[in-house]
């Protein structure tokens, strides 16, 4: 098997060798922000079991997607590269059509050289199959977690170490289950009226839910946040069914298991959007090998840098690969940790309908936003326009949504900054007061050099600057 590093029967050495190096479980939610967890602050939501792995691992505080749609986010995470230089520049499926280049290396087929057995369960979309290749695809359905957990149990018997990405579907809307003429209706959020087989659902009153400041606060709203809170709890049952599992197959105390969320809550000011809501996310890592339990950790990390972390923690030598990315693995026991307070973020498309080019430099406490196609109206996701959350606020002309002009969502400026330690909800655009225009002009220069860094086309989207321009083929 070319690449492989160990084949069966294992030599005495390699088996040694095998068994000092983790297993690894990535669990990837879907749509799920910081806003329904216990253990980041939410007193309402059930979250039993992962707030169980923030008190016996690290809680990152800022932790960052590259891009608020699932298929850009999930490339970025399996890859180490952002979207906006592998051709991942959007949906996969239907007719979406973005496929990243063939010859980029993911982290599933490098852990396979390395003499990983790696398996994939739930959500896939990424593209082309042979670039994101694992060796096994667990099927089961992936609105039940419980059952997804469950069938993973052979995964745990292999003799080398593992690495397994589980993907839940939840806590996504539920695609297209509420007719348009019924608009005041709750998407559903995957919950059924007769559950799912083996999962004990919790029901949540719209009276008790938390609505955050970035959603306006209406009937509407409540009711998709209740019916969002059950799938998140869904998903928490899941999670434990696995841990169970892993315990029991002994190899608990040799497994890394992290956890996260491709991008933002699925509503409007959160998913699509390159705002807080967005792109700022839940990340937690155990490492059962070290004494980090509880700890929380305030270094600004991306999901470009997990592939490279994951890779370290797999004993990959680092130096052969090409990543945009980088291990924070030597920083996740610190608190505080320098060199470690600047993110870039690339979003392109979410549907291919939904051109609206953004990036993003943050940089401490500030914050740049370049919306590269600033003339447009924002465009809407599918799901997030028929929302009843949205429509309640459409149909009745509101002035507002949530804490921000409804007419400022809809038409943005060329260049939004902010000072998110003064300013959270990123209510306030300093780029268009005079008194921060050197800041703006730094901040501009720090995002365009990152551009050129991380191979972004829409350098050119800068005053014609051709630096970045493509020959014509891709060497």
């Amino acid at each position: 098997m070319a690449g492989a590093v160990c084949m069966l029967p294992l030599l005495p050495a390699c088996t040694s060798r095998m068994e000092e190096r983790p297993n690894i479980i990535l669990f990837v939610t879907d749509d799920h922000g910081m806003d329904a967890l216990g253990c980041y602050g939410n007193p309402i939501v059930h979250t039993p079991n992962l707030d169980r792995l923030a008190a016996e691992g690290v809680r990152f505080t800022n932790a960052y997607c590259t891009s608020a749609s699932s298929a850009a986010s999930r490339s970025v995470i399996l890859t180490g590269l952002y979207g906006h230089a592998t051709g991942a520049y959007g949906h996969v499926h239907d007719y979406h059509h973005f496929s990243t280049y063939e010859d980029v290396r993911s982290l599933p087929v490098i852990l396979a050289e390395n003499g990983y057995r790696t398996a994939r369960i739930g959500k896939y979309h990424v593209a082309p199959e042979k670039v994101y290749h694992f060796d096994r695809t667990i099927q089961a359905d992936p609105r039940n977690t419980v059952e997804m957990a469950d069938a993973c149990r052979p995964v745990f018997d292999s003799r080398e170490p593992f690495f397994l990405y589980f993907c839940t579907d939840d806590p996504h809307r539920s695609d297209f289950t509420v007719a348009k003429e019924d608009w005041r209706s709750p998407n559903l959020f995957g919950n059924k009226p007769e559950g799912y087989a083996g999962v004990h659902e919790v029901v949540y009153s719209p009276d008790k839910v938390i609505v955050p400041d970035f959603l306006p606060d209406t009937p509407e709203t409540r009711a998709e946040m209740a019916q969002y809170y059950q799938s998140v709890s869904r998903v928490d049952e899941g999670f434990g069914r696995l841990m169970q599992h892993l315990e029991a197959s002994g190899k608990a105390d040799n497994t890394i298991v992290i956890y996260i969320s491709d991008n933002g809550v699925a509503f409007p000011g959160a998913k699509t959007t390159l705002y807080e809501p967005g792109i700022h996310l839940p990340c937690i890592v155990k490492d059962p090998r070290t004494n980090d339990q509880g700890k929380v950790n305030e270094a600004m990390i991306s999901w470009v840098d997990l592939t490279p972390t994951i890779l370290d923690y797999a004993g990959a030598d680092l130096e052969k690969e090409h990543f945009h990315g980088r291990s924070f693995r030597s920083v996740i026991g610190e608190e505080h940790s320098q060199g470690w307070d600047r993110i870039g973020a690339s979003h392109t498309f979410h549907e291919i309908t939904m051109y609206y080019p953004m990036r993003v430099w943050r940089e401490g406490r500030y914050k740049l936003i370049w919306n590269i196609a600033w003339p447009l109206e924002y465009p809407f996701a599918s799901d997030l326009w028929v929302s009843s959350t949205w429509q309640s606020v459409y149909r009745n002309g509101k002035e507002h949504y949530g804490k921000r002009q409804t007419s400022r969502y809809l038409h943005r400026p060329e260049f939004e900054l902010y000072d998110l330690e003064s300013d959270p909800d990123e209510i306030v655009n300093l780029a268009e007061d005079a008194r921060y225009a050197d800041l703006l002009d730094t901040m501009k220069a720090s995002l365009k050099r990152w551009q050129y860094e991380t191979e972004d086309p829409w350098l050119i989207m800068w005053n014609h600057d051709t630096a970045l321009q493509g020959a014509g083929e891709r060497l």
